[in-house]
């Protein structure tokens, strides 16, 4: 069992020091064992004074739940984050990923983003509040989850179909991923997440004569897998132009001088898109996956002998969907690209809403204002997925609300799962700050 180093009194006036805590719990998924991690998050809350609920699938994996009472005069409010993380198997890292090393200004070790940074955020910001005996417009529900890195069937999902009590009356929600910095042609926008795509995973299945390997074999299902691997290399899917990804590009283009506003007003223009996207840095990676569905080949499943050629050989395709299309969207767009002669079988699909309710982002984004009166605020999809698909579930909009100002050079993206995953210590304080005034004056 891991012991803290340091006195958990008043721990909320240290968000830093209570990610460092959370990163040297080895929480990593497989398999997960978030049960110290959990139980040490519920000492906190119950030497606050907090009234907490623990659930679970498993009695490895389990789930924490607790509340804080509010006026009743605005519905509860749920604050949502998860302490699993990825491996950091066959990573090369400058400091041990489960130490929570400060250096360079930064905390670093394995979900210092993803996502323990967040969870300390959001624990700091709870713990302050009742500390300074601030009764909020509503309830705070603050839930620390499970295997959302798994699929969350331990976590987000067991809880949404096993306990949605817990979550009765619940119009919005803050978690992963949206609230930090991002800067394009001299400005900084904070980007607020208020969607994501949908979970669509494929199997493709191409068949063709098999036989024994000492005779040549051409055309057949070999030669068919790499002609459509190539397929899928070479041609994008159709273009969406979703409310959200429309509002995001006009606000950013208003505010970036030319000549690249020119560029992102393009990004608007279905005729130009993929044209100007081709043209982009990696930030066109971003505007790519936000307008069309895609997918990527994963898996390869075929052949059990050296010396014979199989008939059937399957791929799995990791897709993702944009708000709005079904997996039934997806199968056409493929075969328009592929061809109908290949076997296309849904293995899975978490839906989410097709349209945000954009009832809080006014308050996020005058939150985030009045922090850093440089940044921009905009609305952003998430083109990966969170626990926020479940919550959905419920009728629960959750905002990716975890703001962090980052420094210019700092790469968000390919830092998270990544070796030398970390965090701006900066960035902690003020998450912390912006979600502590989120709880004074949120009113539903």
């Amino acid at each position: 069992m891991i012991t803290p180093v340091n006195s958990s009194k008043n721990i909320y006036k240290r968000p830093v020091e209570l990610l460092q805590n959370l990163i040297r719990f080895n929480t990593t998924n497989p398999p997960g064992n978030e049960t110290e991690c959990i139980h040490y998050i519920n000492s906190l809350l119950t030497e606050a004074g907090f009234k907490t609920t623990l659930l679970a699938k498993d009695q490895d994996r389990p789930n924490l739940i607790a509340r804080m009472k509010g006026q009743d005069v605005s519905p509860p409010l749920l604050l949502q984050g998860h302490v699993d993380v990825v491996t950091t198997a066959h990573q090369q890292w400058t400091y041990p990923p489960f130490e929570g090393k400060a250096a360079d200004g930064y905390i670093w070790g394995r979900g210092a983003l993803d996502m323990k940074g967040g969870v300390a955020m959001m624990l700091a910001a709870v713990l302050r509040t009742r500390s300074e005996g601030l009764t909020p417009a509503g309830d705070i529900v603050l839930a620390i989850l499970s295997d959302e890195e798994g699929g969350s069937s331990f976590g987000a999902e067991y809880l949404v179909e096993n306990h949605p009590e817990h979550f009765e009356g619940i119009r919005y929600g803050i978690g992963e991923f949206g609230g930090f910095s991002m800067h394009m042609g001299g400005k900084k926008f904070y980007a607020i997440q208020v969607a994501e795509k949908q979970l669509c995973l494929m199997r493709l299945t191409v068949r063709g004569p098999g036989g024994h390997a000492s005779l040549p074999m051409r055309g057949g299902t070999m030669a068919r897998l790499g002609r459509l691997l190539q397929c899928l290399d070479q041609n994008r899917l159709p273009v969406h132009i979703t409310s959200v990804v429309k509002q995001m590009l006009e606000k950013m283009a208003f505010a970036i001088p030319s000549p690249l506003n020119s560029a992102l007003a393009q990004l608007l223009d279905p005729a130009l898109i993929d044209k100007t996207l081709d043209g982009l840095d990696q930030q066109g990676l971003m505007f790519d996956a936000m307008l069309h569905n895609i997918v990527n080949a994963t898996i390869v499943h075929g052949g059990e002998k050296s010396n014979v050629v199989p008939s059937a050989i399957s791929l799995d395709l990791d897709g993702r969907l944009l708000p709005g299309n079904t997996p039934d969207h997806m199968t056409a767009e493929l075969q328009q690209v592929i061809g109908n002669d290949v076997e296309i079988e849904l293995i899975r699909h978490d839906p989410g809403p097709s349209a945000p309710d954009m009832g809080l982002f006014d308050t996020l984004s005058e939150i985030l204002r009045e922090a850093d009166p440089d940044g921009i605020p905009v609305p952003l999809l998430m083109v990966g997925i969170t626990d926020a698909r479940f919550f959905s579930r419920l009728g629960i909009q959750t905002y990716g609300f975890l703001p962090m100002n980052l420094p210019k050079d700092f790469n968000f993206i390919k830092t998270i799962h990544a070796a030398d995953e970390r965090i701006p210590i900066e960035s902690i304080n003020f998450g912390t700050d912006a979600i502590y005034r989120l709880l004074q004056r949120y009113k539903g």
